[in-house]
């Protein structure tokens, strides 16, 4: 995953970006910003958790204290994208609150926006309100 992480999201984002860590081992990551077109939303880039530690709210900790982060700074919405073919993370969001934004193509009754990140990069748009 190491490609999908650059640099500058630990350089330029590192207040709103957070790593869990297990001796010394990262075990998860968030990495998160506040819009800067948006002044009341924040923005959810990227979260991985490392496969031998899901389901043991390691990304449900990150997620709040991204919240909580975005909160300090007067954001009242958090958003992100994933793949309508990803339904375990439809699913989780879903689980925390996240809605998906209205479109007219669907699958599975999840929306979906087409070519969203380009051709045929569809993406399902989600949105909390906190």
């Amino acid at each position: 995953m190491s490609d999908m992480l650059p640099r500058l999201f630990f350089t330029h984002f590192c207040g709103t970006s957070f790593v869990a860590e297990l001796d010394n081992a990262i075990i998860g990551f968030l990495i998160g910003f506040l819009s800067q077109t948006h002044s009341k939303e924040a923005y959810i880039y990227f979260v991985g958790i490392h496969p031998d530690f899901r389901k043991q709210g390691i990304g449900g900790a990150l997620y709040g204290q991204f919240f909580q982060t975005a909160q300090k700074y007067g954001r009242d919405r958090i958003k992100c994208v994933t793949s309508p073919v990803n339904k375990s993370s439809i699913a989780y969001h879903q689980s925390m609150g996240f809605e998906a934004e209205p479109s007219e193509t669907q699958e599975d009754s999840v929306p979906y926006h087409v070519n969203y990140d380009g051709v045929g990069e569809h993406r399902v748009l989600f949105v909390k309100h906190l």
